[in-house]
């Protein structure tokens, strides 16, 4: 399990204890898998998840920030509310856990790194970057455009499947970054794509929907 033990020192002159929030590039459900053995933190997920079988049980336990996408809370903060009082909660009780998140919203094909949502920033503490790559030879531990049971079966078929892991070093936000959450956003995605060697996409998950809609025959054509 991965801990933080050092102050983090920011090159604008403030100290931090640990990151705010951890954030991943985002290939595959196997995702989650590496940073639960690695750092043991919450995730944002679907409030579907919670009714789940087993994995409902897994993330009550991992204290999980269940949301509806496009949808507010009662208290109408919305989801980056939630996000950012959990992160902030984080910061206040040292026996909180770490929140991770995958702030393109959505899987890729593993060569590509999505827009980011701004949930991540609005705190305006430091983030901890970490990409991950998925090296094959036959099949795609990337999730994107098949089912789930499918996709596991064929991953299943594979001898061994390989991950690749590499850790930035915590982003600390410049004081304009930390006024325009945006700008801080895609600071941090210019940053991961150069050092993961990712393209940078404009396609976000509304798109991909559309994709999967026409994938399978509910768009007719005009």
């Amino acid at each position: 399990m991965r801990t933080f033990t050092e102050t983090i020192n920011c090159e604008h002159g403030e100290e931090f204890d640990r990151p705010g929030v951890i954030i991943s590039n985002h290939v595959s459900y196997l995702d989650i898998l590496y940073h639960m053995s690695s750092s043991f933190p919450s995730f944002v997920a679907k409030k579907s998840v919670s009714r789940l079988p087993l994995v409902g049980l897994i993330s009550k336990c991992l204290g999980c920030v269940y949301v509806q996408r496009e949808a507010k809370t009662s208290d109408k903060k919305g989801v980056s509310g939630v996000i950012t009082d959990r992160i902030q909660n984080f910061h206040q009780n040292n026996h909180s856990p770490m929140l991770m998140l995958f702030p393109e919203g959505t899987t890729t094909n593993g060569n590509f790194l999505l827009p980011f949502k701004t949930g991540a920033f609005i705190a305006k503490l430091p983030v901890l970057p970490v990409l991950l790559r998925y090296p094959y030879k036959r099949f795609s531990p990337s999730w994107d455009s098949i089912s789930g049971v499918r996709h596991l079966i064929l991953l299943l078929c594979q001898f061994v499947n390989h991950l690749e892991v590499k850790h930035l070093q915590c982003y600390c936000p410049s004081k304009q970054e930390k006024e325009d959450p945006k700008l801080y956003g895609n600071n941090v995605r210019k940053l991961m794509a150069m050092e993961g060697n990712l393209l940078p996409s404009d396609i976000g998950l509304a798109e991909k929907r559309i994709y999967h809609a026409a994938l399978n025959g509910l768009f007719s054509q005009c």
